[in-house]
């Protein structure tokens, strides 16, 4: 009889699909984290969650959705794994609902809002703390299986690394934070383990907390890797203490307003250069015109989002959270004053190559979440982060559950292992920061990637744990992945490569063999009628 029990990596909005997929089926699971799901980064999420539930009368589908996202992505994601997810959309949306998350309502049904690069209003959203609200219904669901046994939480634990044999992942090792203690897990596995904020300290939304160790610990292990080049800068961001404080695309989404100072005068540009979308074009747009009119001579060097016109009623029944968080962060009140935004590091599009059903290339190992590779192409649609999460962590379960499985035994102590971290890492990834955000800017070229590799391999001669070589290697290949494309698409923009190519409109595959990290670029599949 099959005594496995599942380990997943992560427990935020990813690793908790996966695992209540899991349990409903009757499969034992472990949920594995550093941090409790309720300081997941899922819970900093605000905006909403996209499904063609046409719940406001403008003819919504799933096909559109899937248009929207593909045209967003620039053509970049795979076209069946996009039908997928928005066809699975609706029914993660009722499924949440009926889980208890509270939805924003109006007239007894629950309404949705505009998101940028979609148009039609299939947002779904909790006033704009919709991360917290899903997270929080998980959370329960999840207690309910945890009471049984199918979930079993083991909290405080840091990955170590992959258990590969015969070119089969059966494991995983973690380290006790609190006691230092490691175990052997054995068991097939699925990453949730989120995106690489931890390589950019304080120019980044997300929490730090997803350090990107997982990530760059598999790839070390030979874990492909894909489409790195690939980052998203949301263009509504403003800096508080140690990180990007995000001011959500809701407030455009309300009809917030993006303007800078030209000849004195505050000018709406977004509006003038996109008339059609205007504010509410892909996050990608949005942040390249937001640089390019700050350096104009004619304007001055601040970008603005302007909300004082929205009616109170919107601040109090679908914004009052945002108010309050500029409020008390920024000790500015949206609804009378301007608001001084910036694009900060927010999403990553590229991550561990996984194919439809989320099986990375590794047999054993399935990712799923930010960490994978999977539907956001060259730039990702706001609130469809979330979905994605979500519907990952399930199509994994699905396929891992599809297979077969492993005759698994019981957890084995490794002993007392030494921290991951060793004094001076901080230091190291300041520098580290610094260095990749030369070549990896809203605006890149040739030299400027080139000069970032340099200063990354200067950095290789003080790299004297693993820990460090490892993130070294991967921000080795997210320059080199930023140095191939020679093209602008979505979120890459080349200045001395400023069309795109549709030769480009390609994969970029990732693959590290000891210290060597090759580039190569697949396929995208063609789109198989459904």
């Amino acid at each position: 009889m099959n005594n496995e029990r599942i380990n997943i990596v992560g427990a935020g909005l990813g690793g908790l699909a996966a695992a209540i997929r899991l349990a409903e089926a009757g499969r034992p699971c472990r949920l594995i984290s550093l941090q409790p799901s309720e300081r997941a980064q899922s819970v900093l999420a605000e905006g909403g969650i996209n499904a063609a539930l046409d719940l406001m009368g403008e003819g919504d589908t799933p096909e559109e959705h899937c248009a929207d996202t593909l045209k967003g992505g620039v053509y970049l994601a795979d076209p069946n794994a996009v039908a997928g997810l928005t066809r699975g959309a609706p029914d993660i949306v009722r499924w949440l609902a009926g889980l208890g998350v509270p939805f924003q309502m109006e007239n007894g049904g629950m309404i949705q809002r505009s998101f940028g690069g979609q148009k039609k209003r299939r947002t779904a959203y909790a006033r704009s703390s919709t991360g917290k609200a899903l997270m929080t219904a998980l959370i329960d669901a999840a207690r309910r299986h945890e009471a049984s046994g199918l979930i079993e939480r083991w909290p405080h634990h840091a990955f170590a690394g992959l258990t590969v044999e015969g070119g089969v992942c059966v494991g995983l090792r973690v380290r006790d934070a609190w006691t230092g203690e490691g175990f052997a897990l054995p068991g097939r596995v699925i990453l949730c383990s989120g995106g690489l904020n931890g390589f950019f300290p304080e120019r980044t939304t997300g929490t730090v907390a997803n350090a990107g160790d997982v990530t760059a610990t598999v790839f070390a292990q030979g874990v492909r890797l894909a489409n790195l080049e690939f980052i998203q800068y949301h263009p509504t961001t403003i800096g508080i203490s140690g990180k990007r404080c995000l001011i959500s695309e809701a407030a455009r989404g309300e009809g917030g307003r993006l303007c800078v100072r030209r000849g004195g005068e505050l000018w709406y540009f977004m509006e003038e250069l996109y008339p059609e979308l205007g504010n509410l074009m892909p996050r990608d747009v949005v942040s390249r015109e937001m640089t390019r009119v700050v350096r104009r001579e004619d304007c001055e060097g601040q970008v603005y989002l302007d909300m004082r016109a929205l009616p109170a009623e919107i601040w109090a029944r679908r914004l009052s959270d945002l108010r309050e968080e500029c409020r008390h962060y920024l000790a500015i009140d949206p609804a009378a004053e301007l608001i001084p935004v910036e694009p900060g590091i927010h999403f990553f599009m590229g991550g561990i190559d996984v194919d439809a059903n989320h099986r990375a290339s590794l047999p054993g190992l399935w990712a799923a979440g930010e960490c994978a590779c999977q539907y956001h192409g060259a730039n990702r649609l706001g609130a469809n982060s979330m979905l994605g999460a979500i519907y990952g962590g399930q199509r994994a379960a699905d396929d891992l559950m599809a297979q077969p499985g492993l005759d698994a035994g019981e957890p084995v102590s490794l002993g007392i292992l030494p921290p991951m971290e060793a004094p001076g890492d901080d230091a190291f990834a300041l520098e580290l920061r610094d260095a990749l955000l030369g070549g990896l800017g809203m605006l890149r070229d040739a030299a400027r990637i080139e000069a970032a590799l340099a200063a990354v391999d200067a950095l290789a001669a003080r790299a004297d744990t693993e820990r460090c070589r490892n993130r070294l290697a991967l921000g080795r290949a997210m320059l080199l992945a930023a140095l191939s494309r020679r093209e602008s698409r979505g979120a890459h923009t080349r200045t001395d490569f400023p069309e795109r190519d549709e030769g480009f409109r390609k994969t970029t595959v990732i693959s590290r063999r000891g210290d060597a990290i090759a580039i190569e670029y697949r396929a995208i599949p063609e789109e198989v009628e459904a």
